[in-house]
């Protein structure tokens, strides 16, 4: 009987990831041969914004049902102390849902007569992170089971909610669609992704159902690196794990708070320094206090923000556009419409004379290059003769200032120069070619496999990174430890693959709705702003544009109109400025800002909470559980958490680099680090203490090294002048090749060191 059970957990599991496999690697990797029509949708487009989404949603439900109705009989009644607990939670859930609307037309109405923006921003801000607070000072505990694992009775719809906020992080709300706009399907370049974050984020559940939560949440663990030391003994594994737990929580983090400064700074108009730190405070509040407790019922009152703020302004504009609300249903024909003003667009006579600028712009700065030196005193000379003969001609005073300002905007020494020029040269040339530099909304992948040797090379170069980097999501979706962490709330294993499904469904009402609004504001700007005179331009664009990180457009060939190329739009505008585009009432402004403010938010809670954790629970106490030490455990897990939020802030404050670019690195440094020991310490006996020590050590080692070598910033740092890239795969990638790294040196490690005996490792999970 145990043997036919295994066999059909083992068949049930192969049909699975063989189903899961083909929707996204097999859709991936045959896109450009996938060109029909479905049913009014390009086929590779639908399958890869929608139909593969959709099939993943069904393999955690289908997973979750066989597995739960084989391992309880129907018959099986829940307790009546947690039904009632949870007719009780429902119960709260509607009150706060139904007071969060009447909250919302409150407020409109106020803006209606006439309560100033000011207020409007400030009430909504100060309510929403005051009912954040609220819940940290109710939900506030010192007892290790409630802080590290909310008492382990969380119900898996809620559980699955909170899973939902605690994921859909800055990245996926702020950035996700503004990242789909500049990259279209796939992307070209040295930014590989478009529907690769789709894909990547939503598959990775798949593996998350199917390989790790359920084994994880039956060993009634408190953290990840608590698997480690349960399943391997002895020190090394667990303090391994809890530094690279350190390591991408904290690059994850810095995300967060770098979006919760740019939230908070757009809502209040305070410095973006002074945002972070404003925010900072309700983070603190609910993950100090409450610890998982404060902060699943946070998340779940987050997620309920984050949705409506995401749906509405998207619902809004597709039935602008299409007179159909539905977004995910109706984009279709904008996109077909994308396709036609993108090639009407390319062969203007205004837009070529554009891209001819931009070129001459970036072979200007890359002469300066063959020696910067020279060029810098060259230029320097320039603007000192033109300042002496406007003093000399008593020029206009605004003259005289604008060579001044640009004499002390020259970089101070060659290196500067260097740096700047560089950049400068890289960024015109981008935007010398067709579109400004973005790929054909559609197109699925740059180049051409039938054409020339060259367009060949880009089309493998461009395949090889977007699934590179689909798969580096989708691993370290199953290696991030905050995200683990939230499946040992579950009251049971059952519970807790309900809660795998339950939070893919929440994820998938936003990642159906992203690649939408990519679609609808491409299409409002190809057709209603490109063209049009500068002067005319709508006043939210001229709003926008005082952070040129966020909007920029210049009249580079001075014909007065707005040409494509001329308009740069930064992957953090979209989102927060669809209510402006919309032409929405202010209030529903508000409420995307605090909706991002959620998400980045509900994510920092997580992040922060695993973090000190790591430092506290795992490194200092190693998983001591007596009772005489519980109320230390969480209170130095406290004190770390406070002091790791702070140094976060400042690092955010630095802003050292795209809120998406930052979330895809920390996902590959997850993935690297504890994929490939967990899933063979989960799945095969022979594992041992060496393998997995080895394991983390050699993906970790090789993930961080690929990305220091070839990251700008550090390349530079370290005195590099070339690229050490491996196939063409991107920095952000860099887990392709750290993971099959980390399993091979944890195979033959384990098969080198001989069978180790563990407290768990006849715990295999098909061995019952």
């Amino acid at each position: 009987m145990q043997e036919t059970t295994a066999r059909r957990n083992w068949r049930m599991h192969a049909v699975l990831l063989a189903l899961w496999f083909v929707f996204s690697f097999g859709v991936a990797f045959f896109a450009r041969d996938l060109s029909g029509i479905f049913p009014s949708w390009p086929l590779a487009y639908w399958l890869a914004a929608q139909g593969s989404l959709l099939v993943f949603i069904g393999i955690v439900v289908v997973f979750a049902v066989l597995a739960n109705r084989r391992e309880l009989p129907r018959s099986a009644a829940q307790p009546e102390e947690f039904l009632l607990y949870n007719r009780l939670i429902h119960r709260r859930f509607l009150t706060f849902v139904i007071g969060l609307l009447l909250f919302l037309l409150v407020l409109g109405l106020a803006e209606q007569w006439g309560l100033p923006k000011a207020w409007v921003a400030g009430i909504f801000l100060l309510v929403t992170l005051a009912l954040y607070a609220v819940i940290g000072v109710f939900a506030r505990t010192s007892d290790a089971a409630e802080y590290y694992v909310a008492g382990r009775r969380i119900p898996a719809m809620y559980n699955g909610m909170a899973t939902a906020a605690d994921w859909m992080s800055a990245a996926s709300f702020i950035s996700l669609a503004g990242g789909l706009y500049l990259q279209g399907f796939s992307g070209s370049g040295a930014q590989p992704g478009g529907l690769a974050y789709v894909l990547g984020w939503t598959g990775g559940f798949c593996l998350v159902a199917l390989l790790v939560a359920p084994y994880l949440r039956s060993m009634n663990l408190y953290t990840v690196p608590d698997f480690f030391v349960a399943r391997f003994g002895g020190h090394w594994p667990r303090r391994i794990a809890a530094w690279s737990a350190v390591l991408c929580s904290f690059t994850y983090v810095v995300a967060q708070l770098y979006g919760v400064g740019l939230i908070t700074s757009r809502l209040t108009g305070v410095h973006f320094e002074i945002g972070i730190l404003l925010a900072l405070g309700g983070v603190l509040v609910c993950s100090f206090l409450g610890g998982m407790r404060a902060v699943t019922w946070t998340q779940v009152t987050q997620y309920v923000v984050i949705i409506l703020a995401f749906l509405i302004p998207v619902s809004w504009l597709s039935y602008q556009q299409t007179g159909n609300p539905l977004a995910p249903l109706a984009y279709a024909q904008q996109l077909v419409k994308i396709g036609e003003l993108e090639k009407a667009v390319s062969e203007r006579d205004s837009e070529k004379e554009v891209i001819a600028i931009y070129a001459r712009r970036a072979a200007e700065y890359e002469r300066k290059l063959q020696n910067v030196e020279a060029a810098l005193a060259e230029q320097r000379e320039t603007l000192r003769k033109e300042l002496r003969f406007l003093n000399d001609s008593k020029a206009p005073d605004e003259k005289i200032q604008a060579v001044r300002r640009a004499l002390a905007a020259l970089p101070k020494d060659a290196n500067a120069a260097r740096e700047v020029w560089s950049r400068a040269m890289q960024d015109n040339a981008e935007r010398a070619q067709a579109l400004g530099g973005l790929a054909p909304h559609s197109r699925a992948f740059a180049g051409d496999p039938r054409g020339s040797p060259a367009e060949q090379g880009e089309f493998e170069a461009s395949r090889a990174n977007f699934l590179a980097l689909m798969f580096c999501l989708m691993v370290g979706t199953v290696g991030l430890p905050h995200l683990l962490t939230r499946f040992y709330t579950a009251p049971s294993v059952a519970q807790a693959r309900s809660s795998v499904a339950w939070s893919l469904v929440f994820i998938g009402l936003l990642y159906l709705s992203a690649p939408a609004l990519a679609v609808l504001v491409k299409f409002e700007v190809l057709s209603h702003l490109v063209g049009q005179p500068i002067a005319d331009l709508p006043a939210w664009m001229l709003q926008w544009s005082r952070d040129p990180n966020l909007l920029a457009f210049s009249d580079v060939n001075l014909d007065g109109l707005l040409q494509f190329s001329e308009l740069r739009v930064g992957a953090d505008l979209l989102m927060l400025a669809s209510p402006d585009i919309g032409g929405l009432p202010y209030v529903v402004s508000v409420l995307v800002a605090a909706g991002g403010l959620a998400a980045a938010l509900s994510t920092a809670d997580g992040l922060l909470l695993t973090i000190g954790n790591a430092l506290a629970h795992d490194m200092y106490f190693e998983g001591n559980g007596n009772k005489a030490e519980s109320m230390r455990r969480v209170m130095l897990s406290k004190f770390a958490l406070l002091v790791v939020a702070l140094v976060a802030a400042y690092v955010a404050a630095q802003r050292p680099a795209g809120i998406l670019y930052l979330v895809s690195a920390s996902f590959s440094l997850a993935g690297a680090a504890f994929v490939p020991a967990m899933v063979l310490g989960i799945f095969w006996k022979r594992m041992t203490r060496a393998g997995a020590v080895g394991g983390m050590l050699a993906g970790l080692g090789t993930t961080v090294a690929y990305m220091v070598l070839n990251f700008p910033a550090s390349a530079q740092w370290l005195g590099l002048t070339q690229d050490y890239l491996w196939f063409g795969i991107q920095p952000v990638s860099a887990a392709v090749f750290g993971v099959p790294a980390g399993f091979i040196v944890a195979v033959v490690l384990s098969l080198l060191s001989g069978r180790q005996t563990s407290p768990n490792q006849d715990a295999a999970p098909f061995s019952r």
